[in-house]
């Protein structure tokens, strides 16, 4: 939560009580978590509630007008963390919340708390539930890696997907959302690049290219490490797609450092890459530190996306002639492919059918087959 999404977020406050100036407004998640009391006076605003609170029928009852408890004391793993929500097709389950990190970018554990997991049996219930009807599920959490230190037996997230594999037998494919490189131990790393039923789409929370970068953002990875783990992963399961999390214009950083995540693309052989300008987030350690120019920010931005676009449209290239399975997705023309490349049907197909398909050529940016 940048102070620029804050600041965005006030906006749609005020456009939401001009649009409906009849209605209760009620002001939720990190950045209120985070600032109560700032969204509290504002005097759009009937109620603050908190993301603990948040969950609860009877804060919602309450007429109080802030109702919200410090994050970082709440301990539960309740079976409400696996929530769900469908594109029809896919359908994305938490299994992890909070943060035991502090990246000194980055104000997360202050907005969800530390790291929770949601334990293994209602995780199961939920994605056999799940496969009835949707062709892929999704892990998700704010820490993914993290799943499981905080629950009896310390089990991983390399167990919970060995758990829900075999208990699970009518699921047809499982990604994993965005994992850190560093908590990737030997079990997670064979069931990304031997498991079939485990998409072959790994993304990477790096962050940046630079060791000294790192170290000031506070992450636990050095370069190297990356673009071995990414190295590795290839030769494990060659169709495997990089993706990857890049902050363009950390405070401090300079050209050679910036120059080293630029090259970072090429090294780790990235092609789902979000690039994220760096934003100060008051509070934050790395708000503190000498800042880079934002017009340097937007140009060190613009230069990760157009190599990142490079990388990408080559490999699209490579993928012409193959044959890839699809899982269709809504409007029944489009879907992705198991390396999550975008795939464009000339022929619409029924929703949540998997087909396979002969990819015949690229066009904007998508695979159409």
């Amino acid at each position: 939560m940048t102070n620029e999404a804050v600041k965005q977020t006030r906006q749609a406050i005020r456009r939401a009580r001009r649009e409906r100036p009849e209605a209760e407004l009620v002001v939720t998640g990190c950045a209120a978590q985070i600032d109560p009391a700032a969204f509290a006076a504002m005097p759009e605003v009937d109620r603050v509630i908190g993301n603990a609170e948040k969950l609860l029928p009877q804060a919602w009852a309450s007429e109080a007008k802030v109702q919200v408890q410090d994050i970082l004391a709440v301990r539960e793993t309740a079976p409400h963390l696996a929530a769900s929500f469908s594109t029809h097709a896919r359908a994305f389950v938490e299994v992890q919340n909070g943060c035991d990190h502090r990246c000194t970018f980055c104000a997360i554990p202050y907005g969800r708390g530390n790291s929770r997991s949601v334990p293994a049996g209602a995780v199961i219930d939920r994605i056999a539930m799940l496969a009835e009807a949707h062709g892929e599920v999704v892990l998700t959490g704010v820490d993914l890696t993290s799943y499981g230190h905080d629950l009896p037996g310390s089990p991983t997230l390399g167990s919970l997907v060995e758990r829900i594999l075999r208990h699970v037998p009518r699921l047809q494919r499982l990604r994993l959302s965005s994992l850190d490189g560093i908590e990737v131990d030997d079990r997670l790393f064979a069931l990304l690049t031997q498991e079939p039923r485990v998409m072959p789409h790994v993304h990477l929370s790096l962050q940046a290219g630079d060791d000294m970068i790192l170290k000031r953002m506070k992450r636990r990875h050095a370069r190297a490490q990356s673009v071995v783990l990414a190295e590795r992963l290839r030769a494990a399961r060659p169709e495997i797609a990089i993706g990857a999390d890049l902050i363009a214009g950390f405070p401090t950083e300079d050209e050679t450092m910036f120059a080293n995540t630029l090259a970072l693309i090429g090294d780790c052989g990235v092609v789902h890459a979000h690039i994220f300008p760096y934003s100060p987030r008051a509070g934050t350690p790395a708000a503190r530190m000498p800042q880079v120019a934002p017009a340097t920010i937007r140009d060190r931005a613009a230069r990760l996306r157009a190599a990142a676009a490079e990388q990408r449209a080559s490999w699209l290239e490579t993928l012409v002639g193959s044959r890839q399975q699809v899982l269709v997705e809504r409007p029944g023309d489009r879907g992705h492919a198991e390396n999550f490349a975008e795939v464009r049907l000339t022929a619409p197909r029924q929703t949540g059918e998997t087909v396979n398909v002969t990819i015949a050529r690229v066009e904007d940016g998508k695979l159409v087959a």
